[in-house]
């Protein structure tokens, strides 16, 4: 009988019932929550499912990202390999190829002028910036942080890593994933706030057709250009630039097919899942990652804003050509940034097309963020 009770005592204590805190449970109250505006609502499913399963499986059992150093028979958990990958900047570098193989750069081509909003999309960056710094934040940590502003996932776990700032990357990646999945919730008040009426009814003109020699020369002027004032920016821009013109080139449709597709997606499930198994209860549950969310959803908005009001400034410039909204594209979400613009245009005139228009910006974006982390990591001299 003692036998038998002591193994009943054994396997009682190998659940993860006594070992569980509050700040587990909470966590894990969260991962459904993730998994429910996934599934339910469709916010992002393929970021946000592998991110809150990663929540979820860590909070039960935290070994999963155990360091060899942490464990008995120095092996380390799955999960710990998966986000050594995001801290060597493999992952994130990773992605921007499959993001490149997958986007259409045509809009921002034919409409040059999307630069420009790209650009003031990441004023929200740079006041975060600020604030981060009177909150208490170091300046690298200040810089890590106020990247989530651009709503781009891999940027900032790309910048944490370069600033050397790994225990804060996990909030930060959190964050930034969370906002990019939270676009069509967080964006449409701010748009509406400042446009009227009649400018988010404004019609624009269809794009002029792109010529495949443009498509071909744009990712190798941008990444000559880019590359030589800011180096730092290669792995994430040269990527990003090497994937559009696997898709753009059309000699190496196999290359394309698998950086947009099998890469693409594999590479989501690791990177998605190793960054939500950094939100154990003990690393999230505190004031600085309270701070870095607000921070972020702060930087965010500001984003948001600043490109809608220079929306509004082109609008009046051109006499009512463009229309404010394409200007929330600017933040990096692609493309759900720009699937918002066409939403909140529609909404007002259901034969109003805004997507092609705001994709230009949304593209901007990106190669914004990627260039704003370069800005940072000059000025630390990275």
């Amino acid at each position: 009988m003692s036998y038998v009770g002591e193994t009943l005592s054994n396997l009682l204590h190998q659940t993860a019932f006594l070992n569980l805190t509050w700040g587990n449970y909470v966590m894990i109250a969260v991962a459904c929550v993730f998994l429910f505006l996934a599934i339910k609502k469709g916010y992002e499913p393929l970021l946000l499912v592998p991110i809150a399963f990663g929540m979820l499986l860590v909070n039960i059992y935290p070994d999963i990202i155990a360091s060899p150093e942490e464990t008995s028979n120095g092996v380390g958990g799955l999960l710990y390999y998966f986000y050594t990958l995001d801290e060597w900047s493999i992952l994130p570098s990773l992605i921007f190829l499959g993001v490149g193989a997958m986007t259409d750069f045509g809009p921002l081509i034919a409409n040059p002028i999307s630069f420009l909003l790209g650009a003031a999309a990441q004023f929200g960056i740079f006041s975060a910036y600020f604030l981060a710094i009177i909150l208490g934040f170091n300046d690298k940590a200040a810089a890590a942080v106020s990247i989530i502003g651009g709503a781009d996932g891999p940027t900032s776990i790309f910048l944490a890593g370069k600033l050397g700032q790994t225990g804060l990357m996990g909030p930060i990646a959190v964050a930034a994933y969370s906002y990019m999945a939270l676009v069509p919730i967080i964006q449409p008040p701010i748009m509406k706030l400042f446009t009227t009426k009649k400018e988010r009814a404004i019609k624009m003109e269809n794009l002029r057709p792109v010529s495949k020699k443009e498509r071909i020369l744009f990712p190798i002027v941008v990444t000559i250009i880019v590359c030589t004032i800011l180096p730092t920016t290669a792995p994430l821009v040269g990527m990003l630039m090497l994937g559009n013109l696997f898709r753009e080139c059309g000699v190496v449709r196999q290359l394309q097919e698998t950086a947009s597709n099998a890469l693409m997606y594999i590479v989501v499930i690791l990177l998605g899942t190793s960054v939500g198994a950094t939100t154990s209860a003990e690393a999230f549950l505190n004031w600085s990652t309270i701070k870095i969310v607000i921070l972020g959803l702060v930087a965010f908005m500001v984003g948001t804003a600043a490109g809608v009001l220079f929306g509004k400034l082109l609008c009046f410039i051109t006499k009512g050509k463009i229309n404010p909204l394409i200007g929330s594209a600017g933040v990096s979400a692609v493309p759900m940034a720009a699937r918002v613009s066409q939403k909140v245009g529609a909404e007002e005139d259901p034969t109003n097309f805004l997507l092609m228009h705001a994709m230009g910006p949304n593209v901007a974006g990106v190669i914004g963020t990627a260039v704003a982390a370069g800005c940072f990591m000059a000025i630390f001299g990275i």
